[in-house]
């Protein structure tokens, strides 16, 4: 799985910045609508395993995960 480096936040942060300030040429733009679908790529897929990795019990012990939780753990 990819990680999000340090490295694309700060390239982000500074086109956003410079976006704000000063703008941006038609390069740059796409440069950062490029760094932002692939921060959310990878945000998503951690988000997802995280969910995956759940499992939801009542005050009683018992499994109450729901069945759709259930089902995408076994598809991995």
């Amino acid at each position: 799985m990819a990680k999000i480096s340090d490295e694309m936040i700060k390239e982000i942060n500074e086109l956003a910045h410079k976006s704000k300030t000063v703008g941006l040429t038609e390069e740059e733009k796409k440069k950062q609508q490029q760094l932002r679908q692939e921060y959310l790529r990878i945000f998503r897929s951690g988000f997802e395993q995280q969910l995956k990795s759940i499992k939801v019990v009542d005050a009683k012990g018992n499994d109450v995960t729901p069945k759709k939780l259930k089902k995408a753990k076994k598809l991995n």
